[in-house]
C-alpha cells in the first residue's frame, strides 16, 4: 500500500512540474528560442532516445537537428555542442558561465560529496585544488622530476612482455598498461607500487583493480534517471547509486592509455629507429623528435577519445548563444567524439590517417590542448583535464617504447580485418572485448 501510494504522489509530482516547465518554455520560446532538437517524451524527455551509446546516438541527432541542439531528459535542459563552432562558444565565450558542474549522483557517492578536483562545483575550493595540482603535480617541473619513474614502469612493463613472448603466452594489452600506468602515478602520489608482482605482469589485485576502474567509468557515464527526474532518485530505478556505494570505499587512482587499437605501418618503426637506435629503449628525451609518431597519437586520440561526451556543465546564468536561449540550469554537453569526426572539417573522417597532421597534411599544426576546437581530447577552458600533460607524455612514452621494441601478433587468428572494433560506453571509453596479443621482441636481448 504504502509503495502503491509513493507510485500516485510521484506521478503527480512529475506531471505538475512537467507541467510548469513546460508553461516556462513557451514563454522563452516567446522571447528567444532554445534551440533546436527531437521532440521529448512526457516525463522521460529524450532520454529513450540516447541508448547504450549516448555519443554516438546524439551524433546522429545532431546531424538531423544541427550542431548546437537542445534535449530534454526528465525535467532538465540538456544542450548539446557538436561542431568546433559550437564548442567554442560554450568553453571560450562563454566559459566562465559553463565553469561549474551540475549534481551527479555518481560523484556524489565516488568522489565524497563532489570534493574531488573533477567533479567539485566552481568556487574557492576547486580553484586551490587546481592551483595545489598545477603546481605541484602537473607543472613541467614537477614532471621533469619524476620522469625517471615513467621511464623506469615503461622498462618493467617491457621485460614483462618479453617475459611473455619468451613462454608464448598471449596477453591482454590492455591489461597490462593499466597496471604501467597505475604504478608509475602510484609512485608519484603514493611514494610505491600498488598492482603487479614487480614485473610488470598482472596478478589477482591487478585484475580485480582494472574491473573496478571499468565499472566506475562506466557507471560515471551512466544518464541515471534520478539525476534528471529528482522525484525519482531516491528510488534508484537502475541500481547505480547503490553500485557507487559499494565502490566509493575502493582505490580510485585512474590514467587511461589509448594503445590499444593502432594501426601502424613500418614508418614508425623506421623513425623510432633513426632517433632512437636499436640499442637502447625511448626515452622522454626522444618524443620531441618523433614527428610521425605525435601525428599516430594525435589522430589516434582524434578518432578515439577517452571521454566521448565531456564531463557535463551547468549553466550559472542564463544566456545567448548562436541566437539560441540556454536557460540558467541548463547541462551542456560537449560531443568530443562528433566533432572529431565532423565531415565538413576532416576528409575521411572515419579513416585513421596520421599524415592528416604531418607537413602538407590538412592540419599540420592542430593542438590538441584545448586550442583548436577540431580536436578537444582533454575538454578546454577552465575545466580542462588538470592532468593533460601528464596524460600526453604518458600516451606518448607507451606508444614509442612498444612501436620501437616489440612487433604484436593478434592472438587467436586474428587479422586486422576481423578484429571487433566495438567500444563500450562509459565516463572513458573502453574496448568492448579486451586486445589479446602475442608480443614478439625487435630487440637486442640486453637492450631491455
Amino acid at each position: 500500500m504504502a509503495t502503491l501510494t509513493l507510485i500516485i504522489f510521484t506521478s503527480i509530482l512529475a506531471f505538475s512540474l512537467y507541467a510548469v516547465l513546460r508553461r516556462r518554455r513557451r514563454r522563452n520560446k516567446q522571447q528567444t528560442p532554445l534551440p533546436p532538437g527531437p521532440r521529448p517524451w512526457p516525463i522521460v524527455g529524450n532520454l529513450p532516445q540516447l541508448g547504450p551509446k549516448p555519443h554516438q546516438s546524439m551524433a546522429a541527432l545532431a546531424r538531423v537537428h544541427g550542431p548546437l541542439m537542445h534535449l530534454k531528459m526528465g525535467f532538465a535542459h540538456v544542450v548539446v555542442a557538436a561542431s568546433a563552432g559550437a564548442a567554442e562558444q560554450f568553453l571560450k565565450v562563454h566559459d566562465a558561465n559553463f565553469s561549474s558542474r551540475p549534481p551527479n549522483s555518481g560523484a556524489k557517492h565516488v568522489a565524497y560529496n563532489y570534493q574531488d578536483m573533477v567533479f567539485a562545483p566552481y568556487g574557492p575550493r576547486w580553484r586551490l585544488l587546481r592551483k595545489i595540482s598545477a603546481l605541484h603535480m602537473f607543472s613541467g617541473k614537477a614532471l621533469d622530476d619524476c620522469r625517471h619513474i615513467r621511464e623506469e614502469e615503461v622498462g618493467i612493463l617491457a621485460r614483462a612482455l618479453i617475459e611473455a613472448g619468451a613462454r608464448q603466452t598471449r596477453v591482454s594489452l590492455g591489461q597490462m598498461l593499466s597496471v604501467c600506468a597505475t604504478n608509475a602515478l602510484a609512485r608519484v602520489t603514493l611514494g610505491k607500487r600498488v598492482v603487479g608482482h614487480g614485473c610488470g605482469g598482472g596478478d589477482e589485485k591487478a585484475e580485480e583493480f582494472k574491473a573496478m576502474v571499468v565499472e566506475l567509468m562506466v557507471l560515471s557515464g551512466v544518464f541515471n534517471i534520478g539525476d534528471f527526474i529528482p522525484a525519482l532518485d531516491g528510488l534508484d530505478l537502475q541500481g547505480v547509486v547503490a553500485k557507487m556505494k559499494r565502490l566509493h570505499t575502493r582505490f580510485d587512482a585512474f590514467l587511461s592509455a589509448l594503445l590499444e587499437e593502432r594501426k601502424i605501418d613500418g614508418s614508425s618503426q623506421q623513425e623510432l629507429d633513426s632517433v632512437v637506435g636499436q640499442n637502447r629503449l625511448v626515452t622522454e628525451s626522444d618524443l620531441a623528435q618523433l614527428t610521425f609518431l605525435q601525428a599516430i597519437i594525435k589522430e589516434t586520440f582524434r578518432l578515439h577519445p577517452s571521454t566521448p561526451l565531456s564531463l557535463p556543465r551547468i549553466a550559472q546564468e542564463s544566456c545567448e548563444v548562436n541566437g539560441y536561449f540556454i536557460p540558467k540550469g541548463s547541462t551542456l554537453l560537449v560531443n568530443v567524439w562528433a566533432i572529431a569526426r565532423d565531415p565538413n572539417v576532416w576528409s575521411d573522417p572515419l579513416e585513421f590517417k596520421p599524415e592528416r597532421f604531418l607537413a602538407g597534411g590538412e592540419r599540420p599544426n592542430a593542438d590538441i590542448r584545448g586550442n583548436d576546437f577540431e580536436v578537444i581530447p582533454f575538454g578546454a577552458g577552465r575545466r580542462i583535464c588538470a592532468g593533460m600533460s601528464l596524460g600526453i607524455r604518458m600516451v606518448q612514452l607507451l606508444t614509442a617504447s612498444l612501436i620501437h621494441a616489440f612487433d604484436f601478433e593478434l592472438a587467436n587468428g586474428q587479422s586486422a580485418e576481423t578484429l571487433n572494433m566495438e567500444e563500450a560506453y562509459g565516463l572513458t571509453l573502453q574496448r568492448a572485448e579486451p586486445l589479446v596479443v602475442n608480443p614478439k621482441p625487435r630487440l637486442a636481448t640486453h637492450v631491455y
